[in-house]
């Protein structure tokens, strides 16, 4: 963590800016309306390097305008300026409901134009049907009446899929946060530590080097037989953390990001000895993640590394509970319902079925630039064991951004 942090250039701001208008001439529409609001992606910050609660206002020609609930963030913003940070976006306002942003798109001349919209359709893990809220949209519709609005909210996620050499220094930047993380972790869990313990000395060493936890921030379980995932309940009900004890498995997912860009990891420390079901998980996982890295290269369809990452689990049958990779923003997600016979009749088999689980976005090419967390998981009955660091797609292969979370690590 000795070099300086990197940070996006104006090059960078206008690199962004001119695929996005290519997007837009593609689909044919003369402005575009990018909602971030309170979304995991936080798109508006793709085009403002901002985060504004808020959404853009992007015209094929002409300057955008970002629009925020509160104007705090519009002085803390002026703030970073007068102190000699460059701005991407110089017009700032505050107002975020519908009847704002059809004033603003009258202004710029696009309120009987083709307009597209991020926001409206799919765009993260939990947000399958998008997060711009009702009222809101309701209000711009009967407000323009004679504009035609595009859902563009997939082209736009994929479109932000593929990095730059720019966007790449910062990953690999908090990559390296994720990893100093990590061995904080390794060295803090023990018999007796409680959950809080653990959970606060990983935050503290992300928050330290100047980087964030994005939404769901940290997931922490632990114990020899837990397949459950997720932030500690303890972090949003009053329920006492748990005291990790020998012969459990503490697993984390930190969710590290650097500048708005993602470098997300799965840690796991067993508290030997651990029992031999775990041991079997453990070996099942290590070579699913190998498998991944084996085919992982340009021109693939991301369903064929999702395969790739199933055999070792068919093979030993094992089941997984969370997905086995994923690119690191939408594109393409790989949960499998391998195996699941072996939960028959149980209520973890009841909640699997319920879930059916299945790979998304199986048919995206994978492309240089884009990067993925390889996070396979393996489980027999109600042990399980979830790996993972970040991968970079290069022009020849890949790239291996972590080393500590791709095996589970052993403390006495």
């Amino acid at each position: 963590m000795e070099a300086p942090a990197p940070t996006l250039s104006l090059r960078e701001r206008d690199r962004r800016w001119r695929a996005v208008r290519a997007l837009m001439q593609t689909h044919e529409v003369d402005c575009l309306f990018v909602g971030g609001f309170r979304g995991r992606a936080r798109y508006e910050g793709y085009i403002t390097y901002d985060y504004l609660e808020g959404s853009v206002v992007f015209p094929l020609e002409g300057e955008p305008t970002a629009l925020t609930w509160n104007g705090a963030f519009v002085s803390r913003s002026r703030a970073s300026y007068a102190r000699g940070i460059q701005p991407w976006v110089d017009d700032y306002r505050v107002g975020l409901n519908g009847p704002t942003i059809a004033a603003v798109l009258r202004e710029k001349g696009h309120d009987r134009s083709r307009v597209g919209v991020v926001g409206l359709g799919r765009t993260s893990p939990g947000e399958s049907e998008g997060f711009i809220p009702y009222q809101f949209w309701a209000d711009v519709l009967r407000e323009l009446p004679q504009t035609t609005f595009v859902d563009l909210s997939q082209a736009f996620a994929e479109l932000v899929l593929v990095r730059s050499d720019e966007e790449l220094a910062l990953i690999r930047h908090a990559a390296r946060i994720s990893e100093a993380a990590c061995q904080v972790m390794l060295d803090v869990t023990r018999p007796g530590v409680g959950e809080e313990v653990i959970y606060a000395a990983i935050a503290r060493e992300v928050f330290r080097h100047g980087a964030d936890l994005m939404y769901p921030v940290l997931s922490l379980q632990s114990g020899a037989q837990n397949v459950g995932w997720g932030p500690p309940r303890w972090t949003h009900r009053a329920e006492r953390p748990r005291q990790v004890q020998v012969g459990d498995l503490v697993q984390t997912e930190i969710h590290t990001t650097y500048g708005g860009l993602e470098s997300q990891v799965q840690m796991a420390v067993a508290l030997d000895p651990v029992d031999a079901e775990t041991t079997r998980c453990e070996a099942v996982a290590r070579r699913s993640y190998e498998a991944g890295l084996r085919v992982l290269r340009p021109g693939i369809a991301f369903a064929e590394l999702v395969q790739a990452m199933e055999a070792p689990l068919r093979e030993a049958g094992c089941w997984a509970k969370t997905p086995l990779c994923h690119t690191l923003t939408l594109g393409g997600t790989g949960h499998t319902p391998l195996n699941l016979e072996q939960l028959a009749g149980t209520e973890e088999g009841r909640i699997e079925l319920a879930a059916r689980k299945g790979v998304s976005g199986g048919d995206l090419l994978l492309r240089p630039g884009m990067t993925l967390e390889l996070e396979p998981n393996a489980s027999l009955g109600t042990r399980r064991v979830n790996i993972g660091g970040v991968v970079v797609v290069t022009d020849r292969g890949r790239e291996e951004l972590n080393t500590l979370p791709t095996c589970v690590r052993h403390v006495a």
